[in-house]
């Protein structure tokens, strides 16, 4: 069962997510400050979390901050301010999404599902348990602990460069559009463009280049996009 930490000051909002939560099968925890909610994070593994901006003891994004010093776990930004600097800023500081109150608990509902889906966690191996570790050759990628190696040297990427190599290796055989790799890693609603996915792969390759891989590359089809290639 997938758990879920619902962190608002505000009790009805926090009662509505529950209910919608577990409906979809969360086990849900709940908090009504950020020092309850940092609480919450030390004592348990989330599968995800929300996280209201405005909270007494601790703001969301200091909260979103401290989480992000120790662990990766995707956070859902939800605040009742629009305006662009501070969804900007949510995003920077690790957020994997935004949402702006008033919000439908079902587009919030979806939306965690969509996040859930990004890095395949429906791949299971033969006991039908979530794959967590993905290895190719001198490559090893741990989706807990979002560390990448190669040769057991351990390269140090983002978050967003570890998903786009999880994405490439996971499914190795197709090759990902630039938009098919916007969708997957940072969303349906991103404002971005494709520059945003040359970039990160550009400075991936150049940290994956810092050791010896003479057996895989990250490979760009030139006029579609790029796909993970064993040679």
């Amino acid at each position: 069962m997938n758990k879920i930490l619902i962190a608002d000051d505000k009790r009805q909002i926090v009662s509505v997510l529950e209910a919608y939560a577990k409906k979809e099968g969360f086990s849900v925890t709940k908090a009504y400050d950020g020092l309850t909610a940092l609480a919450a994070f030390e004592a348990e593994d989330f599968d995800i979390i929300l996280l209201d901006v405005m909270m007494p003891g601790m703001d969301g994004f200091s909260l979103c901050r401290k989480i992000r010093e120790k662990s990766q776990v995707p956070i859902i930004m939800i605040t009742a301010r629009g305006e662009d600097f501070e969804r900007i800023m949510g995003l920077d500081i690790g957020a994997d999404d935004y949402i702006v109150k008033p919000f439908s608990p079902g587009e919030v509902m979806a939306r965690v599902r969509a996040i859930l889906r990004r890095l395949d966690p429906h791949m299971t191996n033969e006991n039908d348990t979530p794959v967590k570790i993905l290895t190719y050759d001198n490559l090893t990628l741990n989706l807990d602990s979002y560390q990448a190696t190669i040769s057991d040297q351990e390269i140090i990427l983002t978050k967003k460069e570890f998903e786009i190599l999880w994405t490439l290796l996971a499914q190795n055989s197709k090759v990902f559009t630039r938009d098919n790799l916007l969708n997957s890693i940072w969303g349906f609603d991103y404002e971005g463009d494709s520059r945003t996915v040359d970039s990160h792969i550009k400075r991936l390759r150049a940290k994956l280049d810092q050791v010896s891989h003479p057996n895989w590359e990250i490979k760009t089809i030139w006029g579609v996009g790029y796909k993970f290639e064993g040679k």
